[in-house]
């Protein structure tokens, strides 16, 4: 099957003590798969679009324990197997004010980082109708700076969309290196997504959204660019018109996942044809779900989704 949507990157294992626990001293740990390119495509896949993630693993039952959990939700994963490398991993501990959540990260010489074109399913790229890649990535090695580089490339050569989150980790790279990257990126890029702190720190832009969001399509030539504006909403700039969308109001269990619900349903919307304005509210609400619920993926259905569009929120099920 052709797929609608191709990602690629690195995906995790997520450890994480009970709610209330310090992981000093917790005596168990919840067990999740999380990285950024892969919830955006579980949550894209939950919603109706065929969806594949490309990426390098372990040969290892570590490494099938993420290939397990994404297709248990619809993601085709396409890997490249490796017997000698290791599975990347992060602990969360989950704050309470005023204590801050803290993430701790082990991810290094993972399989991932030596990943290169030809370990991956190019034609899948080319095939796609979008391709979608994150910020994250090209931080975690010279090598995959280069791979990712060359897959967005491959994809705008073929005529395959393509969609970029600036997703930027300041425990993986200095704000200079990123902008550098992040840069010489963009001309191969269609769909720009980025929170607009990112925009402002890493670009060093400065106005508000509708000002950031329209001086980047214009210095870059970008089809659409999306600021997200957490509890604000997000706008849209696409082909010089405004879009606008506030947030859905939401109890917040776990916020981390929320930016990949959002760009997974918007990439959806985008698929099935909807225009910008409808993708940005379908994304907004999915968006909204992702955090009621724990874990970084999006588990969603599109009645959900639907019935916050309508209601502004989940209602009671009877």
């Amino acid at each position: 099957m052709t797929p609608d949507l191709v990602t690629f990157g690195e995906t995790m294992l997520r450890l994480s003590p009970p709610s209330g626990e310090r992981l000093e001293t917790a005596t168990s740990l919840d067990f999740r798969t999380a990285g950024a390119e892969s919830n955006v495509a579980v949550a894209a896949s939950r919603l109706g679009s065929s969806t594949t993630w490309l990426s390098k693993l372990p040969d290892s039952p570590l490494g099938r324990r993420v290939t397990n959990e994404l297709q248990r939700h619809g993601v085709d994963p396409r890997i490249c197997w490796d017997e000698t490398a290791r599975q990347g991993a992060y602990y969360i501990e989950q704050g309470a004010t005023p204590r801050p959540t803290t993430v701790i990260y082990d991810r290094a010489d993972a399989a991932i980082t030596t990943a290169r074109p030809a370990d991956l399913d190019l034609d899948a790229v080319r095939d796609a109708s979008v391709f979608y890649t994150s910020g994250i990535t090209p931080a975690l090695s010279e090598t995959l700076a280069e791979t990712t580089a060359y897959v967005l490339a491959t994809a705008r050569e073929t005529g395959t969309t393509t969609a970029f989150d600036l997703n930027y980790r300041s425990k993986l790279w200095t704000l200079a290196e990123a902008r550098a990257m992040y840069e010489s990126l963009f001309p191969d890029v269609d769909i720009l997504v980025a929170a607009e702190r990112d925009v402002r720190t890493v670009l060093d832009r400065t106005g508000d959204a509708e000002a950031l969001a329209a001086g980047l399509a214009r210095d870059f030539d970008f089809e659409t660019v999306i600021i997200t504006r957490g509890d604000e909403g997000a706008l849209a700039v696409h082909e010089g018109t405004v879009h606008e969308q506030p947030a859905f109001e939401t109890e917040t269990v776990d916020a981390i996942g929320t930016g990949d619900a959002f760009v997974g349903a918007y990439l959806a919307r985008h698929v099935a044809g909807d225009s910008v304005a409808e993708a940005l509210a379908y994304a907004a609400a999915t968006a909204a779900l992702k955090r009621t619920m724990a874990g970084d993926l999006a588990v969603v259905t599109p009645e959900e989704v639907d019935l916050v569009l309508k209601t502004g929120d989940a209602g009671i099920e009877r």
